[in-house]
């Protein structure tokens, strides 16, 4: 788990000191400013240094991608639609439906130059670490762990991008200013090889002072997230996309990397085992509750210095009439993908089910979903169609419609507690990392490594934790449409949708030539009519050049060794 404080700041101006020294040697020590040795001679800075390193994990929380705002990836997909069609808050509405809108030039999903400037920060640190650090080998392990995974975390994500990205092990390399990219394969080994130091090394918790800081367990769980991704594109990629020398993992080590990512599942699993960490059997409050121990790795808040405005940006617009966004909201295909609480599925084709469709549902539908009439803060959701502050209207009638254009507000993650987001802003926790997507990786890579038997009992621990019927299938097809249905409804909103559709090879299937739908709910009789409406005026497109997104141009111009990646 991870809380950033309020030394964020400082450190950085620290970590500018250190880069504005470090390229000159002098006999005498300069006294108008502090060196490198002075900086890393001083245990207290290395906190601050360390401590600042982890606001990289502000950069995509609550499955958030910087795409000029902060657009939710999981509204690229089938399960979340923005409301907005204008550039700026409705960009993800853009990139979805016009896929010639991508390009090095932009805009696009954009991670190159911020991620660079960390991995730069971070081997700056190693380096003073290892070279200037007046502190005991134990302690220096320590941080190199802690950069490592912090390290990992950020070529994790330029991986899911490019696939093929410039690996820059040390700072020595920055000497040579023209570099190519490393194959994909050597990428996700690197990652992987800094994550399995961080889990070598880092203790199973950490002491009260360093609470939020990276332990054993996350370790063990992003490296299980990397190898699950480097199997997945061996396993599914096989060059059908992208015929790029350098981009694309070997399948035959496809078996391999899901035994890697089951044995890192595993670990953590023994943890749980211990007490560690464990499924919270309240599934809407686990993502309120400072304490869970369903957060492997998370970003606390503390209110009034550290706060975020998830509250304002997603909550149904009666809360704060006139005021609140409403960016985005869940589809009807989101929607439906919900269970009966009897774990049977959900069909319009059954007479009672539609007459009733939120009646005798699942309780994660409960948790993550509000629909029109359910209970929210002393009243009834109106979600129906009409003029209403939170009635629902089509989609692009409005450039910024700030309500539903679906039928749905999400509830997941709000804080209903929390009456006066506008001024106080929100507090909630963003969970990086949590127990659940521990066993949903397990299960899938166990499936896919022939342990039938292990696949079955962490997906039926999940189903259990949720009150639904313990019934995992018992061959590799059923068990991997099993896990993908539980990745979707239980994952919904933290940002996985799009990135295993894009691992799975399967995102020009689902996300093109496609409209995504809402419901119209009108009264009818005595009841409701439900009808199904586009939510997307124009279709979905995703074509197979997206699976690696292109090397932005001002890289390519900076330099002359690195080649864009093929198609682009």
């Amino acid at each position: 788990m991870t809380k950033i404080v309020s030394t964020i700041r400082t450190s950085f101006l620290l970590a500018g000191m250190a880069l504005a020294v470090h390229s000159c040697k002098v006999d005498i020590q300069p006294t108008d400013r502090y060196t490198e040795e002075v900086i890393f001679k001083n245990p207290e800075n290395m906190e601050l240094y360390v401590n600042g390193l982890y606001s990289e994990f502000q950069t995509f929380k609550f499955g958030q991608f910087p795409i000029g705002y902060s657009n939710a990836t999981d509204a690229l997909t089938d399960i979340e639609k923005y409301t907005s069609t204008a550039s700026g808050n409705g960009t993800v509405n853009i990139l979805a439906m016009d896929a010639g809108r991508v390009s090095a030039a932009g805009p696009q999903l954009n991670y190159w130059n911020a991620a660079y400037s960390r991995i730069r920060r971070i081997n700056e640190f190693l380096y003073g670490l290892g070279k200037y650090a007046k502190v005991g080998e134990a302690e220096k392990t320590m941080y190199e762990a802690e950069a490592r995974f912090i390290r990992g975390y950020v070529y994790f994500w330029l991986a899911r991008l490019h696939g093929s990205v410039v690996i820059m092990p040390a700072l020595d390399e920055y000497k040579v200013k023209d570099r190519q990219r490393s194959s994909e394969e050597e990428v996700w080994k690197y990652i992987a090889a800094d994550f399995a130091f961080a889990a070598d090394k880092l203790s199973v918790t950490q002491t009260t002072t360093r609470t939020g800081r990276a332990t054993k367990g996350a370790a063990y769980g992003m490296l299980a997230r990397t190898w699950l991704y480097a199997a997945s594109v061996a396993e599914y990629d096989k060059k059908q996309f992208n015929q790029d020398l350098l981009t694309g993992v070997a399948n035959a080590n496809a078996t391999t990397y899901y035994q890697n990512a089951a044995a890192a599942a595993t670990e953590v699993i023994k943890l749980a085992d211990q007490g560690y960490y464990g499924l919270d059997n309240n599934f809407a409050q686990l993502f309120l509750r400072k304490e869970t121990k369903e957060a492997i790795f998370k970003l606390d808040f503390v209110a009034p210095q550290f706060t975020h405005q998830y509250d304002f940006g997603f909550t149904p617009p009666g809360d704060i009439p006139g005021q609140g966004m409403v960016y985005g909201v869940p589809t009807a295909e989101l929607v439906d993908e919900f269970e009966m609480a009897d774990g049977s599925k959900f069909s319009w084709s059954n007479t009672a089910q539609a007459a009733e469709p939120y009646k005798n549902r699942e309780p994660r539908f409960y948790a993550s979903i509000l629909y029109n009439g359910a209970p929210w803060k002393g009243r009834a959701i109106n979600s129906q169609a009409g003029n209403g502050i939170e009635n629902f209207i089509e989609y692009a009638v409005s450039s910024e419609p700030k309500r539903t254009v679906t039928g749905y507000y999400i509830k997941k993650m709000l804080d209903s507690t929390n009456t006066n987001f506008v001024t106080n802003k929100s507090t909630q926790s963003w969970i990086e990392m949590r127990y659940a997507e521990v066993l949903l990786i397990a299960a899938e890579a166990r499936a896919k490594a022939g342990d039938i038997p292990g696949a079955q009992a962490a997906l039926n621990a999940l189903r259990k934790a949720r009150y639904l019927p313990e019934n995992a299938p018992g061959d590799v097809a059923g068990l991997m449409k099993a896990v993908e249905h539980e990745r979707k409804v239980e994952l919904a909103f933290e940002g996985h949708r799009y990135w295993d559709l894009r691992r799975w090879r399967k995102a020009h299937l689902v996300l093109n030539s496609v409209r995504f739908t809402g419901h119209r709910i009108t009264p009818q009789g005595t009841g409701w009519k439900y009808e199904v409406v586009s939510a997307d005026n124009a279709n979905r497109q995703f074509t197979g050049a997206l699976y690696y997104m292109p090397v932005p141009i001002d890289e390519l111009q900076r330099n002359g060794a690195i080649t864009q990646i093929l198609g682009w």
